[in-house]
């Protein structure tokens, strides 16, 4: 995809007013100072995470944000798909599975063995789009969390 750029410091206000557009649609508990304080380590080069935009660069439509681990059971560095998010007026055009192909293939080259993603158990239409760009749920596992 032409359109998928490593975000940069550079990108940081585009993408502060992304991830609050975000937040507030799903309702997820933040604020100013926690998003930057969250986004500022992966656009500072952090080996811990990245976050794609979606889009042109000084448009961007979409981003995603991405955290890395290490699996035994896949045998290496595995990647999470901790938020994909496309601007409401342009969803449903294919953007958002086109980026998340493109990273895949990059992640892939790159080295890494899976990747994971959560969805609420209730939005099957999200169930459906990621079916359509190759994740399976897992049977038998649940994802569970603790807040430290």
């Amino acid at each position: 995809m032409k359109s998928l750029h490593l975000a940069t410091e550079d990108d940081a206000d585009r993408l502060l007013a992304m991830v609050a557009a975000f937040h507030g649609e799903t309702g997820f508990e933040s604020d100013e100072i926690r998003r930057a304080e969250a986004i500022g380590p992966l656009l500072d080069g952090s080996p811990h995470g990245a976050i794609w935009l979606i889009g042109p660069r000084r448009a961007p439509v979409g981003y995603i944000a991405v955290s890395f681990g290490w699996s035994l059971e896949y045998g290496g560095l595995d990647a999470i798909v901790d938020e994909l998010y496309i601007r409401a007026a342009v969803r449903g055009r294919g953007m958002g599975g086109e980026a998340l192909n493109a990273l895949a293939r990059s992640l892939r080259e790159a080295g890494v063995k899976a990747m994971h993603l959560e969805a609420q158990r209730e939005d099957t239409r999200l169930h459906g789009f990621y079916r359509r760009a190759r994740f399976v749920p897992r049977d038998g596992y649940v994802l569970m969390s603790r807040v430290l």
